[in-house]
Formats: C-alpha cells, sequence, structure tokens
C-alpha cells in the first residue's frame, strides 16, 4: 500500500464513530509550535521543528490529532527529515476511566526504515485528577509495519503502554512527561518526552523539550536512542 494510503487509512481507523458524530456540542482547542535552530562559523546547519495539535472534546469522546515534521540541514545536505502522525480516539466510560484507540505513522528518513506504522486498542485510566497535577496510565494490544529500504513490510503484535504527567508549577508553567514504550515480538520501542511550558502573554508562550527514543532493533549501521532538544514558540488557539 502506498504511504499516502496508509495515512489515511489510519486516521480513518478510529475517528469516524457513528456515535461521536452523533453527539452535540464539542469544544475545539489546539497548539502550534515552531522551533528553528541555527549556526555558523565552523559548521552551518539550520534545523525546524513543527508541531501541530488539534483535539476536539465532547460529552463521551475525545479526539486528538498530533503532527509533527523536523528538517535539519547543513550547508547544501539535508542531515535529518522526519514526519509523524497520530491520530487518537478516547470513549468515555466513567470518571476515571476511557476505552481508546491510537494510529500513528514515522517517516524517519535517516532511521533506516522507509517508515513505521502502529494500530493500538487499549484501556486507559486517570490515576491522578487533582486541579494542578494529572496523571493517565494507558495500555493495550496492538500491530506495528515496519519497512526497511529494499526489503518488505514486516509486521508484529506489540503491547502498547503509555504513562502522561501534566503538573502546572504555577500559573504561567507547566511540566509535562509522556512516556510511551511499544513492545514487540522483535522490536521495543521506547520514547520519552519531557516538556516545559511558560506563558509569554495571552495565546503565546515558549516551551523546551527534551526527547530520546530507543529501538532495540535497527537497521545496520544505525544507532539505537536518538536524543532531540528543542526551544520552540507555541501558539495556543
Amino acid at each position: 500500500m502506498p504511504n499516502t494510503g496508509k495515512i489515511a487509512l489510519i486516521s480513518a481507523l478510529f475517528l469516524t464513530p457513528s456515535a461521536y458524530a452523533a453527539e452535540g456540542d464539542s469544544q475545539w482547542n489546539g497548539e502550534a509550535e515552531l522551533g528553528i535552530v541555527s549556526t555558523s562559523g565552523n559548521t552551518e546547519t539550520s534545523t525546524i521543528n513543527l508541531n501541530t495539535k488539534l483535539e476536539n472534546v465532547r460529552e463521551q469522546w475525545k479526539l486528538l490529532f498530533l503532527f509533527n515534521s523536523l528538517h535539519s540541514s547543513s550547508k547544501d545536505n539535508s542531515t535529518a527529515e522526519r514526519y509523524v502522525l497520530v491520530a487518537k480516539s478516547d470513549y468515555k466510560i466513567d470518571a476515571d476511566s476511557y476505552a481508546f484507540g491510537r494510529a500513528s505513522y514515522e517517516d524517519d528518513r535517516f532511521s533506516g526504515f522507509e517508515y513505521q506504522a502502529t494500530e493500538v486498542l487499549g484501556y486507559g485510566h486517570k490515576i491522578i485528577q487533582e486541579p494542578t497535577l494529572k496523571l493517565d496510565f494507558e495500555g493495550g494490544p496492538g500491530m506495528r509495519q515496519s519497512k526497511v529500504a529494499n526489503t518488505s513490510s514486516e509486521n508484529e503484535g506489540i503491547l502498547y503502554l503509555s504513562g502522561n504527567l501534566k503538573w502546572d508549577i504555577s500559573p504561567t508553567a507547566l511540566f509535562t512527561e509522556d512516556l510511551y514504550t511499544e513492545i514487540g515480538e522483535d522490536i521495543t520501542i521506547t520514547k520519552s518526552v519531557t516538556g516545559l511550558k511558560s506563558q509569554i502573554n495571552g495565546d503565546l508562550a515558549m516551551k523546551i523539550t527534551f526527547t530520546a527514543k530507543h529501538t532495540s532493533k535497527v537497521p545496520a549501521l544505525k544507532k539505537k536512542v536518538d536524543t532531540e532538544t528543542a526551544i520552540s514558540l507555541v501558539y495556543n488557539f
């Protein structure tokens, strides 16, 4: 299946339930994040990091769309290029529990994989729900498709586990920690994103994030651990 077809499939997989469409009132919110880093002198590099988040909340349903792109170049050569799309749907069971479906697609031109895609169905629980502190846990089974250049796509079952922490340190500062692991038959992927967002004025904020990703099995000549530090401006809408 072409890459564009896969993106369309996973985007629609969990996000068009008829029960969701039947609900009336809804609330939309989102944020757009842009980070630019450049250096000159002995090395001349530029990096552009773009993240967008769109969320729709109704009485029983919550939909979440995430898009991330990263492009880094040194002089005339591209040194990093990545595109990630995540689509997620939550169905509220009670005040603290929900069922979810999650689909993701990642195209990282320098990882050794042509693409990696996952589909997961699972259960989530809100462990802590305080005014300034929130902690959620999610888990469930799923499938992952991985393709290395010049090979056929490989499918494997996975166990998806994640934890998400949000801590309002002050009225203008938010600390977040998003950690997930995909435990597969052949490959286990673990990713941590630690962030600190500070409100500047109105809907504008500054954000610092540190991302670490470990892949237990990678193509030849590729490293198992990737890290990334980003400083970005965030616009909330």
